[in-house]
C-alpha cells in the first residue's frame, strides 16, 4: 500500500482543475494552478537536495504560497514541519535543530528571526515572498534574475516560476512521516508529534465527511493560522480533499472578517473561542453580517452562552470539539447524525475510540465507568507515532495502547464527552478538587462578565484558592462592589469550596497562537 498526503491536492486538481481553491487579498487561484506551483516547488527543492524523508521547516504566514510549498515537500516524499511564526530566534533555533531540518522556507519578513535560527542549527534558507512585504508578503515580486533578492537568500518562489514542475507526487508508505507538528510547550520546551501520512489522511478523510461535512460548493473562512493544526488539517487539507474554496485571511481581525464573510458568501467558519468572541463585538456595528450555514469550535472551551448568542446572530449551528497535535488532530465533535449536545464536545469520529482512565495512575491505564470524572484517553487511527527524538516522553503518553491526553473529562451514557480541564489546570482547595471550566461556565452568564479564566493560586490555609481572572462587559469597570457582586452570584450557583475568594479584573488575556488563553501566564502573575 502507498499513500500521499499530498493526494490531497493532486486529487481535486484532477477532479475540478478549474474551481476556485484559493481567495487571497483580490487573488483566485484554482486548483490547477495551485498544484502546478506546488510541483514547480517541488522541482527547486529536488534540485536542492531534497527527498523523501528529508525534513523541511515552513516559516511562513497565512499565504498561498504556505499552500504551495507544503504541498512541494509533501509531493517529494519529505516531511513538512510547519513553525510557528511567532516564536523567537532562540524557539525557532530549536525547531530546527530538533527537527533536523535541513531547509527552512522562510518569508521575506521573517528574515529576521529565520536566518540566525538556521544559523545556530545549521540549516539551509530559501526565502519566499519579498523581504519588504510585510506580514502578508502580498507582493510576488522584488527579486532579481538569479533568484534572490539582493544579497539575501536565494528565493524558492522565483525560482520555481522558471522551473520545469516534478510530473508527479512520490508515494510513500503509510506509516512514514508526513508532519513533524510541534506543541506550545505549556512545560519545559515543545515536542515534536510525529504524524504519519496514514494519520493524516484518515483524520482528513473521516473528519471532511463528520463533522465538518465539507463539499465542493462550501466556502471556508481560513483565519486560522496555516502553522496549526486546527488551521492546516481541519481547515486547509479537508477543503481541498473536498474541492471547496478557502477564502484566506492573513490574520484574523473581526470586522474585517465579517466584511470577508459576507463578500465571498462563506458557508463555512473555523475558529477558537477568542474568534467567537470578537465577532459577537464587531456584529453589533458591522455593515453586514454573513448568513453561515454552520460553525466549529475547538482549542478549548466555549461558553454556551457564547455558542448561544453566535447561534442567534450569525443563524447557523455551532458544533464543539476537541482535538489534540498528538492525534492528527481530531477526537470527538459535536456532528450532525446525532443531536448537538452544548457543554460537551460531542462524540468521537469514526475510527477512533475514547475512554475515561484513573488519572492518578501513571504507569498503567485502568478505565473507569460513565459518569466519573478522570483523563480522557484515546486509541484509533489518529494517535501519533510519538515524540521525535523523545522516547521516554512518548512511553508516558502512550500507554496500554492508549494516548493519555492530559486532559480531564467524563463521558456520559451516550458517548458524549465533556471536557472538565487539564490535569494541571485543576485546582484543589482545602482537599478538594475545582475545576476551573465549570465556575467559568457559572461566572460567564454573569450579565455584567464578558470573558473569564479561572486559575488556581498559592494559599497557606487552602493551599490553593480559586481566583477568577474577569473581563468585563463595555462601560463596566472592576471595583469592590462588581467583585462582591459576582461572589454572590457564584456562591447562589456553586458549592462552597468552589465559588473564586478572589478576583482580578483584566482589558485583555494573554493568548497563544491557536488563541488559548494562558492560564500560566495568568498564574505566574497572581501568584504572589
Amino acid at each position: 500500500m502507498s499513500v500521499s498526503v499530498a493526494s490531497i491536492l493532486a486529487e481535486s486538481a484532477a477532479r475540478r482543475p478549474h474551481h476556485t481553491a484559493l481567495v487571497h487579498e483580490g487573488e483566485r487561484v484554482d486548483y490547477a494552478e495551485l498544484w502546478l506551483r506546488a510541483r514547480a516547488h517541488a522541482a527547486v527543492l529536488r534540485e536542492r537536495g531534497v527527498g523523501p524523508g528529508d525534513r523541511v521547516a515552513l516559516l511562513v504566514p497565512n499565504h498561498p504560497v504556505f499552500c504551495e510549498v507544503y504541498f512541494a515537500v509533501l509531493a517529494l516524499g519529505a516531511v513538512a514541519v510547519p513553525v510557528n511564526v511567532l516564536l523567537t530566534v532562540d524557539e525557532v533555533a530549536f525547531v530546527l535543530a530538533d527537527s533536523a531540518a535541513g531547509h527552512v522556507v522562510c518569508a521575506g519578513s521573517l528574515l529576521g528571526v529565520g536566518e540566525p535560527a538556521a544559523e545556530r542549527a545549521g540549516s539551509r534558507v530559501l526565502q519566499v515572498l519579498p523581504t519588504g512585504s510585510g506580514a502578508t508578503g502580498s507582493d510576488p515580486n522584488g527579486s532579481d534574475a538569479t533568484g534572490s533578492d539582493a544579497g539575501g537568500p536565494d528565493r524558492l518562489d522565483v525560482l520555481a516560476r522558471a522551473a520545469e514542475p516534478i510530473a508527479e507526487h512520490v508515494l510513500r508508505a503509510p506509516d512514514d512521516l508526513a508532519l513533524v507538528l510541534y506543541t506550545s510547550g505549556t512545560t519545559g520546551k515543545p515536542k515534536g508529534a510525529m504524524l504519519t501520512q496514514l494519520n493524516v489522511l484518515l483524520n482528513v478523510g473521516t473528519t471532511m465527511r463528520s463533522p465538518f461535512d465539507m463539499g465542493p460548493d462550501d466556502v471556508l473562512f481560513g483565519c486560522l493560522p496555516l502553522f496549526h493544526t486546527f488551521g492546516q488539517v481541519c481547515g486547509m487539507l479537508t477543503c481541498f480533499a473536498a474541492g471547496a474554496t478557502m477564502v484566506l485571511a492573513a490574520r484574523f481581525a473581526a470586522a474585517p472578517a465579517l466584511g470577508l464573510m459576507a463578500e465571498h458568501g462563506c458557508t463555512v467558519f473555523m475558529g477558537v473561542p477568542t474568534m467567537y468572541h470578537d465577532l459577537l463585538a464587531a456584529a453589533g456595528t458591522a455593515p453586514r453580517t454573513p448568513r453561515l450555514h454552520r460553525a466549529y469550535s475547538g482549542g478549548s472551551a466555549l461558553p454556551v452562552r457564547v455558542l448561544e448568542d453566535v447561534e442567534r446572530v450569525f443563524g447557523c449551528p455551532v458544533y464543539e470539539g476537541y482535538g489534540l497535535t498528538e492525534t492528527s488532530p481530531v477526537v470527538a465533535y459535536n456532528q450532525k447524525a446525532w443531536p448537538r449536545r452544548p457543554g460537551t464536545v460531542g462524540r468521537p469520529v469514526w475510527g477512533v475510540r475514547v475512554a475515561i482512565a484513573r488519572a492518578e495512575l501513571d504507569s498503567r491505564v485502568e478505565l473507569l465507568p460513565a459518569g466519573e470524572v478522570g483523563e480522557v484517553v484515546i486509541s484509533g487511527h489518529n494517535v501519533m507515532a510519538g515524540y521525535l527524538n523523545r522516547p521516554e516522553a512518548t512511553a508516558e503518553a502512550l500507554v496500554d495502547g492508549w494516548f493519555r491526553s492530559g486532559d480531564l473529562g467524563v463521558l456520559d451514557a451516550d458517548g458524549y464527552l465533556r471536557l472538565v480541564d487539564r490535569k494541571k489546570d485543576m485546582v484543589v482547595r482545602g482537599g478538594f478538587n475545582v475545576y476551573p471550566r465549570e465556575v467559568e461556565e457559572v461566572l460567564v452568564r454573569h450579565p455584567q462578565v464578558d470573558r473569564v479564566a479561572v486559575i488556581g493560586v498559592p494559599d497557606e490555609r487552602h493551599g490553593e484558592e480559586v481566583c477568577a481572572v474577569v473581563a468585563l462587559r463595555p462601560g463596566v469597570r472592576g471595583c469592590a462592589e462588581v467583585a462582591a457582586a459576582l461572589t454572590a452570584w457564584s456562591r447562589e450557583r456553586l458549592a462552597a469550596y468552589k465559588y473564586p475568594r478572589r478576583f482580578e479584573f483584566v482589558d485583555t488575556f494573554p493568548l497563544g497562537p491557536s488563541g488559548k488563553v494562558l492560564k500560566r501566564e495568568l498564574v505566574s502573575r497572581y501568584a504572589g
